[in-house]
């Protein structure tokens, strides 16, 4: 859900040109995204609460019926071992030394078996403890980690120079290696310091993890335009368009599609 949100926050910040609105909508949309990794760390901790109290109310439970359930048993056990010894002292089938002997087999019988279903449930009452545990413990981390990007993000908006941008980025893709927009936003910072053949690995790294991403395609073709690989630079812009068509008014004013102004299929688009 946070992931969904920073990407929804992320391709409406680059839609939008700046202007005083989107200045005054800013803080709003880092207070919206604020607010809702405080909902998020609350109900967590909430439902680990939650969690902890069933666990200790199903484990009470489980021993007050498995002693209850072992009381009543041996009671039987000794009323059966009571009305046998009755029926064997009357009928004078067994000696009461054989009786003692196998009562008190009988009894360790029952004993054992009680224990042993005991501690098979006690082993699956822990093991999903366990389980729920970890899936808290693993939220939690997610949490974290998510928080951590966006405080990065926040600090690429306000940064000024170039390498320190570089840097945070490779920050964010350290936290997160698969983060597609990482990825774009520095291959677009490398462009313009005409790193284009690292830029263009960048965007194709990009586009394996996600082949829906429309900035991707747009600077892979700002790239291969650099590159004057003419045929790859417009494939890629109608890639680019076709997932969000409204990147056709944005030809006209990017610089790097200058060298294709000549061309008929670029002209096509254009129109």
């Amino acid at each position: 859900m946070i992931s969904l949100i920073l990407c929804n926050v992320s391709y409406a910040l680059e839609d939008i040109k700046p202007s005083t609105n989107t200045l005054i909508k800013k803080p709003l949309i880092e207070r919206y995204v604020f607010d809702e990794l405080k909902a998020l760390r609350t109900d967590q901790q909430k439902l680990r609460e939650d969690v902890t109290k069933q666990i200790t109310i199903s484990e009470l439970s489980v021993s007050d019926r498995a002693i209850a359930y072992a009381t009543d048993t041996i009671n039987n056990i000794f009323y059966i071992i009571a009305a046998a010894s009755s029926i064997l002292l009357i009928v004078g089938l067994k000696s009461l030394k054989e009786l003692k002997e196998n009562n008190k087999q009988l009894v360790e019988t029952k004993i054992l078996e009680l224990s042993k279903d005991f501690e098979e449930r006690l082993v699956h009452i822990e093991s999903k403890a366990k389980q729920r545990f970890e899936l808290i413990v693993q939220t939690q981390e997610h949490l974290e980690q998510t928080e951590k990007v966006n405080s990065l993000w926040r600090r690429v908006e306000v940064e000024e120079s170039t390498q320190e941008k570089l840097n945070i980025y490779d920050e964010i893709l350290k936290i997160s290696p698969t983060c597609v927009e990482a990825l774009t936003y520095k291959a677009h910072t490398l462009l313009d310091l005409n790193e284009t053949r690292w830029a263009l690995s960048l965007c194709d790294q990009a586009i394996i993890l996600d082949d829906n991403y429309a900035l991707s395609y747009w600077q892979r073709a700002r790239a291969n335009a650099k590159l004057e690989d003419i045929d790859e630079a417009i494939s890629d812009i109608k890639l680019a368009i076709e997932i969000v068509p409204s990147l056709q008014e944005e030809l006209r004013n990017e610089n790097s599609f200058d060298v294709l102004s000549k061309n008929k299929n670029f002209i096509k688009l254009l129109t």
